[in-house]
C-alpha cells in the first residue's frame, strides 16, 4: 500500500503538493494525518468544482504501508502515526519538500529538497519535465497553494522557480479569478478582534541590538488564519521582527515572521517543535501558559539571535595616512604602492580631509604634482564610530554617495570603510536572508553567516581541532585576533587532508607564538625580522604565525616589502582568491568563514583567480604556482587570469628573477605529484626556457620522465621510510642529454655553492657509470649490487632505474630497494673486541666481509657470524700476537670456538 501525507495542520501548500504527488503515484491513497487549517477545512466543505478523494487516518492498516510519499515537511514530529511507520523495515520513503534542513530530519530513498517559496513548486517541475498534464481545477488547487506560500510573490522567500511553476498552472488552465478569492479573504469579526489585541499587547524589546516586537493575544475557541493576521500587523506597523502568541483553546500557536539576517525565526520556532524557514516560520505549543511561552521566548532570542553587525566588523585597518603638509606627488605614490584609492589627511593626530585618486590624478595633471594636499583635500564628509550599525553605514555611504567613510573612536582614526565592502557585505547578506536567488552555497555543510565550525569538527583531528581553539583563546587573552588562513582553509572546504595550519594575528604574532610555546605546545622558533613565527608540534602537525601584514614591490618581480596590516589587506596580499580565506579562530567567532574576495566562489567553481591585475607583474613566480595549483587541484585558469599570465610572458619579467627564485620554483614543480603535467603547461606558456635554455617538453622528454614519475610512485609505495627527494630524480632527467660542464653552468645559475654542486656532479658521474656497469654485466651477485648500490642515496638510484633500458640493470635497483638494503649484520665493535681483536681497519673489513656473507645468504644467526669471524680471522691469533708484546688478550665471546 502507497499513502501520500503531509504535515498535521495542514495548509494549502500541503493539499496542491499532494494532489500534485497523486499526478506522480497514481495508484497511492491521500491521507491527511491529522488536523488541517481552518480555511482549508473551510474549502472542503465550501468546494464543488473538484471532488477529493482522501481517505481516513483510522482506515489506514500501518502495517500494510509498503511506501509513504511525503510533501511539506520532513520531520517525524509533525505527521503523526506516520512518523512511526516510516521507522518500520520494508517501508520506503519518498520526500518533496522546501523547508531549510534540521537535525530531526527524516532521510528518504528518493528525495527532492529546494529551498524555494513552496513545495507545489518542485513538483510543478517534475509535472512539467514529464509532461504530465493537468485539468484546469488541479492547476487551480495548485495555484492556490503556490500563491499562499509565497504571499503573492512578495514574501522574501520566493524564487524565480516560484514564478516558472505559476507560469506552468496558468498554462495548465489555472483560474487566477478564484485563485483570488480564496487568497484574499474577508477578516471575522474574531479574527479582528484578535488583530486588534495583538495591536495592543505589541512590545518591542531590542536583542543584542536588534529590535524585536513580540504581540499576546488569547481566545477561548480556535480562530483561523492567525498567520494572515500577523502578516497584517507586520505590514500595518512596518515591523521587521515580530513574534505572534495567541493561546487557543488548549493551546498556544506561534507565528514568527523576519526581515533581518541577525534572527532567524525557522531556528526559533524549531526550538518549540515547530518549523519554518529564516524569515516565516510557526510553531504549536502545549503544556505552557501564554506567559510561560512568552518567556521561553525571550530566553531562545538572547540565545539565538546574533548581534547586530557593526562598522567595528565591517572596517579595515590599519589605515594609510598622510600629513596635512604631504606633497600631492608622494601622495599619489602611495595610492599607487599601496593599491587604494583614497587617503586621509591628518593634522595634529586628528583627521582633518580626504583626498581621492581623482583629485591628485587632476592636480597633478594641471602642474600642481608639488603642492600640499591640504589645499585640495575635502573637508566635508561624515564619520562613524566602530558600534555604528552597518545598516546606518549602508545609509550614509548610499545615501551621501561617500565612497571611503572614516571610522573614529573619541576623535582617532582606526579604521575606514569603503563602497566596496560595503557592497561585499551587502551582496553576503543577501546570499543569507534569499539563499534561492543567490548561487548554491560552495558546500552543503556551510550553514548560514559562512559557519564552518561543524565542518572543523567533521574533518579535522581532535588534537588539531583542539589546537585551534587554543589558539584563539590565548589570542583572545591577548587581546589580538587570530585568524587560520590559506591553504590550510582551502583543503578544508575541498576536503582534502592538509595539516600545515598558518595562522594570521592582528596583532603581534610573535608575541602570540611565545604565549603557546610556554604552554608547552610546542618548540619556538623565531623570525623577527619578517614578524613570523614557527611551532614545531608533535606529530605530522606544523603551525606557522605571522602578523597581519602587507606587502609592496618597488618595481616588477622585486622581493616585497612588508608592513604591518589587518586580516583583509594580509589576504589581499595573498595569490589567488582560493588562497584568500581565513577563519576566525577567536572563541565568539570560531569556525566563522572569511572571504572577502570571492574565493568561496571560486572553489565550487574550481577556478584559479589572481587578486588583482598587477599580480604577476608584482611577482611573477605567481605563473608557476598557478599552474601548480591548476594541475594538482584539477581547477582551470580563469580567462582574465590566463590573459595575464600571458601578458607577464611577453613583458620578460621572469628574466629579472634571481636564479636561486627560479631554482626554488622548479623544485616546486618538480616536488608536485605529477610533474609532468605542470611542466607540460610550462612549455605551453613558453616559461621552460627560463629555468633550462634552450630545452623543449617534447616526446623524448615526455617519455623519459613518465617513466620516472612511475618510478617514484613505485617506490613511495614501499614505504621505506626514508626521506626522498623526488625533484632531484626529475631533475636529473631534464638535464638527461647534457655534459657535465652544461649542468654545472646550471647548478652555477641557479646559485648552488660550490660544495652542493660538486656533490651533485659526483653522485650524477657515479649514478651514470653505475648505471652502465649494471646494463654490461647483469650477472653480479647479490653482495656486489649492495656495495654498487649502497653509495647513493635513493633519488639517484630511482634515476638509474629510469634512465635504463636494461632489465637485468631494473631488478637489481628493485632487489636493492626491497631486500639487500635491509640486510643487517649482528655483530659490532664492542663484540670483536671481546673477540679478542684490536680496534683497528681489521673492523671494516670484518664487518664487511660479514655483511657480504649475509647478502649472500651463507650467514643466518648470530652464532653463524661468530663462527664466520673465528674462522675467517683467527682471534686467537691475534691474541698470542698482543701476548707475544706483553699484552694481556680479552676474553672470547661466548659460544665462539675459542670458549
Amino acid at each position: 500500500m502507497e499513502v501520500i501525507t503531509t504535515h498535521i495542520n495542514a495548509d494549502f501548500d500541503s493539499l496542491a503538493s499532494m494532489l500534485a504527488a497523486k499526478k506522480l503515484y497514481p495508484q497511492a491513497v491521500l491521507v491527511f494525518p491529522g488536523s488541517t487549517e481552518k480555511n482549508l477545512r473551510d474549502f472542503f466543505i465550501q468546494s464543488s468544482f473538484y471532488v477529493f478523494q482522501t481517505e481516513r487516518m483510522k482506515n489506514i492498516d500501518l502495517k500494510a504501508l509498503r511506501r509513504i510519499i511525503l510533501v511539506d515537511t520532513r520531520q517525524p514530529g509533525r505527521i503523526g502515526k506516520f512518523g512511526e511507520a516510516v521507522k518500520r523495515p520494508g517501508v520506503e520513503l519518498h520526500i518533496y519538500d522546501h523547508h531549510p534542513p534540521s537535525a530531526e530530519d527524516l532521510r528518504g530513498k528518493v528525495e527532492h529538497i529546494r529551498e524555494v517559496g513552496a513545495t507545489v513548486t518542485i513538483l510543478a517541475r517534475l509535472l512539467k519535465e514529464g509532461s504530465i498534464p493537468l485539468t484546469p481545477e488541479e492547476a487551480t488547487i495548485m495555484a492556490v497553494g503556490l500563491y499562499e506560500d509565497t504571499g503573492s510573490f512578495t514574501f522574501s522567500s520566493t524564487t524565480p522557480e516560484d514564478l516558472q511553476a505559476g507560469a506552468f498552472f496558468l498554462e495548465q488552465g489555472a483560474n487566477l479569478n478564484l485563485v483570488s478569492s480564496l487568497i484574499t479573504r474577508e477578516l471575522t469579526s474574531d479574527q479582528i478582534a484578535l488583530l486588534n489585541e495583538l495591536i495592543q499587547t505589541a512590545t518591542r524589546h531590542t536583542v543584542k541590538g536588534v529590535e524585536v516586537v513580540v504581540a499576546k493575544a488569547s481566545a477561548d475557541k480556535y480562530v483561523g488564519d492567525f498567520a494572515l493576521l500577523v502578516h497584517k500587523l507586520k505590514d500595518m506597523e512596518n515591523i521587521n521582527v515580530l513574534f505572534a502568541l495567541a493561546h487557543m483553546e488548549d493551546r498556544v500557536y506561534l507565528v514568527a515572521r523576519s526581515r533581518v539576517e541577525e534572527v532567524n525565526v525557522g531556528e526559533i520556532a524549531a526550538a518549540f517543535g515547530g518549523g519554518g524557514h529564516a524569515t516565516a516560520a510557526a510553531a504549536t505549543i502545549r503544556n505552557l501558559s501564554l506567559a510561560q511561552a512568552e518567556k521561553r521566548l525571550l530566553d531562545y532570542l538572547e540565545n539565538r539571535v546574533q548581534p547586530i553587525q557593526q562598522a567595528r566588523e565591517l572596517m579595515a585597518f590599519p589605515v594609510k595616512t598622510v600629513p596635512t603638509e604631504e606633497t600631492i606627488e608622494h601622495a599619489g605614490e602611495i595610492l599607487t604602492r599601496y593599491n587604494i584609492n583614497v587617503l586621509p589627511v591628518m593634522e595634529n593626530g586628528r583627521l582633518a580631509g580626504l583626498i581621492s585618486r581623482q583629485t591628485i590624478e587632476k592636480a597633478s595633471f594641471h602642474g600642481f604634482k608639488d603642492s600640499p594636499v591640504r589645499e585640495y583635500m575635502t573637508t566635508e564628509f561624515a564619520t562613524v564610530s566602530p558600534s555604528t550599525s552597518l545598516s546606518r553605514v549602508q545609509d550614509l555611504i548610499v545615501g551621501n554617495n561617500q565612497r571611503f567613510l572614516p571610522v573614529l573612536d573619541r576623535g582617532a582614526l582606526v579604521g575606514a570603510i569603503t563602497r566596496t565592502d560595503l557592497l561585499r557585505w551587502l551582496y553576503t547578506r543577501s546570499n543569507n536572508l534569499f539563499p534561492s536567488l543567490a548561487e548554491p552555497d560552495f558546500s552543503a555543510a556551510l550553514p548560514r553567516k559562512r559557519g564552518i565550525a561543524k565542518v572543523l569538527e567533521e574533518r579535522l583531528p581532535p588534537e588539531v581541532l583542539r589546537l585551534l581553539k587554543d589558539i584563539g583563546r590565548k589570542a583572545q587573552d591577548l587581546g589580538d585576533q587570530a585568524y587560520a588562513v590559506g591553504g590550510f582553509v582551502r583543503d578544508l572546504l575541498l576536503r582534502s587532508e592538509n595539516y600545515d595550519i598558518d595562522v594570521v594575528v592582528e596583532g603581534d604574532g610573535i608575541r602570540l607564538a611565545r604565549a603557546l610555546a610556554r604552554e608547552g605546545m610546542g618548540e619556538l622558533r623565531v623570525h623577527e625580522r619578517f614578524g613570523t613565527a614557527t611551532l614545531k608540534l608533535p606529530g605530522r602537525y606544523g603551525l606557522d604565525l605571522a602578523t597581519a601584514r602587507l606587502e609592496y614591490y618597488d618595481h616588477p618581480a622585486a622581493l616585497p616589502r612588508v608592513e604591518h596590516s589587518s586580516i583583509k589587506l594580509d589576504l589581499f596580499r595573498r595569490d589567488f582568491t582560493v588562497n584568500a580565506l581565513a577563519v576566525h579562530l577567536h572563541p565568539d567567532h570560531f569556525g566563522e568563514l572569511i572571504d572577502f574576495f570571492g574565493g568561496q566562489k571560486d572553489l565550487k567553481e574550481r577556478v584559479i583567480r589572481v587578486l588583482h591585475n598587477l599580480s604577476f607583474v608584482e611577482d611573477p613566480t605567481r605563473v608557476f604556482r598557478a599552474l601548480r595549483f591548476e594541475q594538482r587541484l584539477g581547477f582551470q585558469i580563469a580567462r582574465q587570469t590566463h590573459m595575464l599570465m600571458e601578458n607577464a610572458v611577453r613583458m620578460e619579467l621572469f628574466g629579472r628573477l634571481s636564479g636561486r627564485r627560479l631554482f626554488r620554483e622548479l623544485v616546486l614543480c618538480l616536488s608536485e605529484e605529477k610533474p609532468l603535467a605542470v611542466l607540460k603547461r610550462l612549455g605551453n606558456f613558453g616559461l621552460m626556457t627560463f629555468f633550462l635554455p634552450g630545452l623543449k617538453v617534447d616526446r623524448p622528454l615526455e617519455t623519459r620522465l613518465a617513466r620516472l614519475e612511475g618510478i617514484v610512485s613505485w617506490y613511495r609505495l614501499l614505504f621505506t621510510g626514508e626521506r626522498l627527494e623526488p625533484w632531484t630524480v626529475y631533475f636529473l632527467g631534464m638535464v638527461e642529454g647534457m655534459n657535465e660542464k652544461e649542468v654545472e653552468g646550471l647548478l652555477d645559475r641557479f646559485s648552488f655553492s660550490e660544495k652542493s654542486s660538486a656533490l651533485f656532479l659526483q653522485r650524477r658521474r657515479t649514478a651514470i657509470q653505475v648505471a652502465q656497469r649494471l646494463s654490461s654485466r647483469p650477472w653480479l651477485g647479490r653482495s656486489e649490487v649492495f656495495f654498487l648500490l649502497n653509495p647513493l642515496p635513493p633519488d639517484f638510484l630511482l634515476y638509474i632505474m629510469g634512465r635504463t633500458d636494461s632489465e637485468e640493470a631494473k631488478k637489481a635497483v628493485s632487489l636493492y630497494f626491497t631486500e639487500l638494503k635491509k640486510v643487517r649484520v649482528s655483530l659490532g665493535g664492542q663484540d670483536l673486541k671481546r673477540m679478542g681483536f684490536p680496534p683497528g681497519p681489521i673492523y671494516k673489513e670484518i664487518l664487511n666481509a660479514l655483511l657480504r656473507a649475509r647478502l649472500e645468504g651463507k650467514l643466518v644467526s648470530r652464532q653463524d657470524e661468530m663462527n664466520f669471524v673465528a674462522k675467517k680471522f683467527n682471534p686467537s691469533g691475534n691474541r698470542a700476537k698482543k701476548e707475544k708484546r706483553g699484552e694481556k688478550g680479552p676474553a672470547v665471546l661466548s659460544g665462539s670456538p675459542g670458549r
